[in-house]
């Protein structure tokens, strides 16, 4: 069984996470760790420390959850590309693993790997994010990913690709990368309509931080982790 630390059980992906989890044999929630919270205090014997607080807390997070021999599942935006060099070194200094997660869906990663592919093609690119209007940060986690992504692979400068944010209500979290060509636009369109859509990332995700080596960013390694196991 794998002992997890939920930090951030209260706003709407935490409670989610309640849910998801309840009646798992192999996952139990030891820890919840709420703002007023002292984490390194808190963690209650924790294997895995799922991070699901607000934007810009996850790579402190991260360092504290591996200084108490922690694994971090850090789901929070706002980790910056270079803090992942360091904490993948301070995991491995300690025998650990972790995993920065912009986004939990399985579709965003099957987009994202689409359009690195269209790049060997088409270079004229942008971003439109679109999310409810009560959304902290814009650009979102999401988008800034895809982006940082596509500049490499484009071989451009960081924070040169257009991301134009989009903030109503109504709206949950879309995605959409257009690409331009002579005489055509390919657009790539991912949409989610409620919190099931990150339910197979985050148990994917859990399973592959439980065994990691090292600190990874990205949905990826533990879709494919999960994938290889059948």
């Amino acid at each position: 069984m794998t002992k997890i630390a939920l930090i951030g059980p209260n706003g709407r992906m935490g409670r989610f996470v309640e849910g998801l989890l309840e009646g798992r044999e192999e996952l139990e929630i030891v820890a919840r760790i709420g703002r007023s919270d002292d984490l390194a205090s808190s963690l209650n014997g924790a294997q895995v420390g799922l991070d699901l607080t607000v934007a810009g807390l996850g790579a402190d997070h991260a360092r504290t959850l591996l200084d108490h021999g922690v694994r971090p599942l850090i789901g929070t935006s706002g980790v910056d590309p270079a803090e992942d060099a360091p904490l993948d070194a301070l995991a491995r200094s300690k025998g650990l693993g972790g995993l920065i997660v912009p986004n939990f869906c399985l579709g965003v990663w099957l987009q994202q790997r689409l359009a690195l592919d269209a790049t060997r093609f088409l270079k004229s690119v942008e971003i439109v994010e679109e999310h409810y209007s009560g959304k902290v940060d814009a650009p979102s986690g999401t988008a800034k990913d895809t982006a940082a992504q596509l500049e490499q692979a484009l071989g451009r400068q960081p924070g040169s690709l257009g991301v134009h944010a989009v903030r109503v209500d109504g709206l949950y979290s879309n995605q959409q990368i257009i690409f331009g060509g002579t005489g055509e636009v390919l657009r790539l369109t991912h949409q989610t309509f409620g919190l099931e859509a990150f339910g197979s990332g985050i148990l994917a995700s859990l399973g592959y931080v439980a065994q990691a080596q090292g600190v990874a960013r990205g949905v990826g390694h533990a879709f494919e982790w999960s994938a290889a196991r059948g």
